[in-house]
């Protein structure tokens, strides 16, 4: 494919996603090699599913998803979905937008298995809830860890809790 028919493609993505669900879709914009759609968080489940099942789209990898907190912006967390077709060979950054001390959105644990972890990642270091999780709990620090380490406002110097090690017996 060539680059102006590639561009030409990606440009067709956006402009379908905007046409399909209005105002759901904040914004978006083209970066070369970075299609980027922002969407209301509300919708993020059915936006994801469309662009997973829409003939033309395809996004059939959840290749990553990720937390970011902005502090002080408001609003000050995002959830960022990198999707791409492996048949078609595109690729499409979603996000959506959360504020507030305990942010929370729906799980897309439903269209891809690998969100699970994903989204257990982002809960243990953002504090980022995925409402309708099946087992959403820690999956890198320990359970009696307090916090949630990569918010900006986590202060370095926190004592945790000492937690005696657990010892295997074979």
């Amino acid at each position: 494919m060539s680059v102006a028919s590639k561009s030409k493609t990606e440009g067709t993505i956006l402009k379908r996603l905007a046409e399909q669900f209005g105002e759901a879709v904040v914004q978006t914009y083209d970066v070369p090699g970075d299609l980027v759609a922002i969407v209301k968080p509300e919708h993020i489940v059915e936006i994801i599913g469309w662009l997973r099942d829409e003939p033309g789209l395809e996004f059939d990898m959840l290749m990553d998803l990720c937390g970011v907190d902005y502090l002080p912006r408001r609003p000050r967390f995002e959830v960022v979905y990198n999707l791409y077709s492996v048949k078609l060979n595109h690729r499409l950054r979603v996000r959506v937008q959360l504020d507030g001390d305990n942010p929370e959105v729906a799980t897309i644990t439903s269209l891809y298995k690998v969100a699970d972890w994903f989204e257990r990642e982002v809960w243990d270091m953002f504090g980022i809830k995925f409402i309708g999780h099946p087992d959403l709990r820690r999956i890198l620090m320990y359970d009696q860890f307090e916090g949630h380490p990569l918010r900006r406002d986590y202060p370095y110097n926190k004592r945790q809790p000492i937690v005696a090690a657990r010892t295997r017996h074979l």
